[in-house]
């Protein structure tokens, strides 16, 4: 299998693998939401953002120097996992002591048992992250989907069966650590690593090096993305934060699903390439319009179908979240441009440039969401949006500086991607010019309507407009489309 066949493989089942995963998380998500109530969602995140910003140091980047690397032994592995397991237990025991300090400072006492008891994951940590970068550098991203759909079905169905015995935020806490234990076992069977304590100097200088890039980088990456929830959880309290969390996890589902599975294979081929600067660039610009053709719709349809959702799904407790929901998905264009970058920056090894652009972005996005939240939710979600634009114009401009390229390769790359959804917005605000009122009367039928004119506008015009630069993607679809109806006569007859 090529490269290209092997990054095509990945993708396709990260795909699998993330779409079912999400797909699960919001289906269990829904029940839960109604099990629940925000203030349960509010304490755990809060509790998740801030083991965020310390759990990272227990990985130290290392695992993604594994991925990066041209060759890895054993040796590797094992002394990896020894720094890991060692930062894990002591990060533990960190946690472990403060929890009294913690539940005094943010004014509720279940902080206290709640800090000690999910701080546990970093003690199993170290065993899904070698086997998840052995097989990440084998590009067996089918083994990791299977692993990772299992063990999300049994976190959601466990957290479920807790939430309706009336265990509230506990459901979430005790089911995320029973799927971790059951992603570990499977890993560990699924892989012939064989992990053992081992410490060599010249293995830890060697990874150690690019590893603390990795890690500062996402340190300040997951500040940057959760920060604005930790500001939240103190200055607005937990209601309002699970309120906020809601429309963030929906707004990144898209992305999460289909773009994020890119990510992965993307930076490991870049890696093997990283001496092509012209190979690197082909993959990111090729990148940018797949996404533009497969993500972006989703984001174009969300803002009008935002509120409808979460008053029919999550019904009226989450009515509030719908706003902010319709206001964040228009980050996704952003985000198209800017994740790749991250894969350009990392396997080119330019990773202070990251650094210095994490911090830009962190202060930006802080200051942005701290001004808009004199106007609430609403507000908080304009300083958010603004914070990736900001990211985006930041991150391409440090590609243009590493690959050879201009801006015009960047627009070249979206034109196939921006021509498909212009026609995709212009049938939707045509739909909803002559039925917005279901909106509000009929809410369900409102949002069927838009996604079934919407999804019927888009494939009519992706299979059938002479669009330059999405052929091989069109025939690829168009015999999937045929085989499959030839397959489906032959079972008639």
């Amino acid at each position: 299998m090529n490269l290209g066949q092997s990054i095509r493989s990945g993708v396709k089942w990260l795909i699998i693998g993330n779409t079912g995963q999400r797909v699960l998380e919001f289906a269990f998500g829904v029940v839960l939401a109604r099990l629940l109530v925000p203030a349960d969602f509010g304490l755990i995140v809060t509790v998740q953002v801030f083991t965020g910003f310390i759990g990272m140091l227990t990985t130290g980047g290392m695992g993604q120097s594994l991925i990066r690397a041209k060759s890895v032994t054993d040796d590797d592995f094992n002394t990896v996992f020894t720094m890991q397991l060692g930062l894990g237990l002591l990060v533990y025991l960190g946690f472990f002591l403060i929890a009294p300090w913690f539940a005094e400072f943010f004014g509720n006492p279940v902080y206290q048992d709640l800090l000690r008891v999910s701080t546990l994951t970093f003690v199993m940590r170290p065993f899904n992250y070698m086997h998840s970068s052995w097989l990440n550098r084998k590009m067996d991203f089918k083994t990791r989907t299977l692993v990772s759909v299992t063990a999300g079905i049994v976190t959601g169905v466990s957290s479920i069966i807790m939430a309706w015995y009336g265990m509230g935020v506990w459901s979430l806490v005790l089911s995320g650590l029973l799927g971790g234990l059951l992603s570990n076992i499977l890993l560990g069977r699924a892989t012939p690593l064989k992990l053992r304590l081992n410490l060599n100097r010249d293995i830890i200088r060697r990874h150690g090096a690019y590893g603390s890039k990795i890690i500062a980088n996402d340190i300040l990456g997951h500040i940057r993305r959760e920060g604005v929830k930790l500001l939240i959880s103190k200055l607005a309290g937990p209601s309002f934060l699970g309120l906020f969390n809601k429309a963030d996890s929906l707004h990144r589902l898209p992305y999460w699903s289909l773009g994020q599975p890119v990510a992965q294979p993307l930076f490991r081929a870049m890696a093997k390439v990283q001496d092509d600067l012209d190979k690197t660039k082909y993959m990111y610009y090729r990148a940018v319009t797949l996404l533009m053709v497969y993500v972006l719709p989703f984001y174009i349809g969300l803002p009008w179908i935002a509120e409808p959702f979460v008053n029919v799904v999550y019904g009226p407790k989450w009515e509030a979240a719908g706003k902010p929901l319709a206001i964040m998905a228009l980050s996704g264009l952003f985000y198209i441009i800017a994740r790749p970058c991250n894969a350009v920056l990392m396997a080119q090894n330019r990773l202070g440039l990251q650094m210095i652009a994490q911090v830009a972005i962190l202060a930006f996005t802080l200051i942005a969401c701290l001004v808009g939240l004199q106007w609430g939710l609403e507000g908080v979600s304009w300083g958010f949006l603004l914070s990736q634009v900001f990211a985006a114009i930041w991150l391409y401009a440090l590609v243009l500086g590493i690959i050879p390229s201009r801006l015009n390769d960047l627009i070249q790359a979206m034109r196939p991607g921006l021509l498909l959804n212009g026609l995709l917005l212009a049938s939707l605000a045509a739909t909803n010019h002559y039925s917005g009122a279901l909106s509000t009367d009929a809410p369900a039928l409102y949002m069927l309507l838009m996604i079934v004119v919407g999804g019927l506008c888009y494939g009519v015009a992706f299979l059938f407009l002479p669009i330059s630069g999405l052929e091989s993607e069109v025939n690829r679809w168009s015999g999937l489309i045929t085989a499959g109806l030839g397959r489906a006569f032959k079972k008639t007859v």
